[in-house]
């Protein structure tokens, strides 16, 4: 659930923020990225994380699905599914069977999948051209709020889909979520009812906590 929490990571950063010490070239890359994103109708994808601490041990790797659509996203790894609509998130903890109910907005904090690959620099971040070398643009992001439950993030924008396929999240204890995308599906046809919370899905005795 950690990593979970690190990926959904979940960020809420959408805005209109002043750009403190940008770099163009990164923001020329990011916005076509934006742009891009913007033209699918839906996005389906495998994902792995792989958690490494901050002395360079290997925690595992885990592996997940993600669907999504505009501002809404379905997330399963394992037991644990995070449904966005837009408005709400709904997790569900198959290894505690709860379900947590929050708002979209309650997480400012972390990052979400959408906003991972896409428009998740314009509001509080500050980010520069690390490396342009191979087969992708790295470029490391730095949140301007220090209080966001991780230090950096770089993300690697892949120069023949121009998109970012992976990231590696460094939370305040030094250590790191490695984070990549396969088997990308960029023209999906998601029904919308993924997107929709149905209670009837999970445990009759699941514990609900809004």
């Amino acid at each position: 659930m950690k990593k979970l929490y690190t990926l959904l990571f979940a960020i809420a950063v959408l805005g209109n923020a002043v750009f403190a010490q940008n770099d163009a070239n990164a923001k020329k890359i990011l916005d076509a990225v934006n742009a891009k994103m913007k033209s699918f109708k839906g996005v389906t994808a495998s994902f792995t994380l792989k958690s490494i601490t901050k002395k360079g041990k290997s925690n595992g790797t885990k592996a997940g699905s993600v669907s999504f659509k505009g501002q809404k996203y379905f997330l399963k790894q394992e037991k644990t599914e995070i449904i966005c609509d837009g408005v709400k998130v709904y997790n569900y903890d198959g290894n505690n069977n709860t379900i947590t109910i929050s708002s979209v907005a309650d997480g400012n904090q972390t990052l979400s999948p959408q906003n991972l690959l896409s428009n998740f620099y314009d509001k509080d971040f500050t980010y520069k051209l690390v490396s342009s070398a191979g087969n992708y643009h790295e470029i490391e992001l730095i949140p301007v709020d220090k209080k966001k439950n991780f230090d950096n993030v770089h993300v690697f924008v892949d120069k023949t889909k121009n998109m970012i396929t992976k990231a590696k999240i460094t939370d305040k204890g030094g250590n790191i979520i490695d984070f990549a995308l396969s088997n990308l599906n960029t023209s999906a046809n998601i029904p919308e009812s993924i997107f929709v919370f149905n209670k009837s899905k999970y445990p009759a005795d699941v514990d609900i906590l809004d």
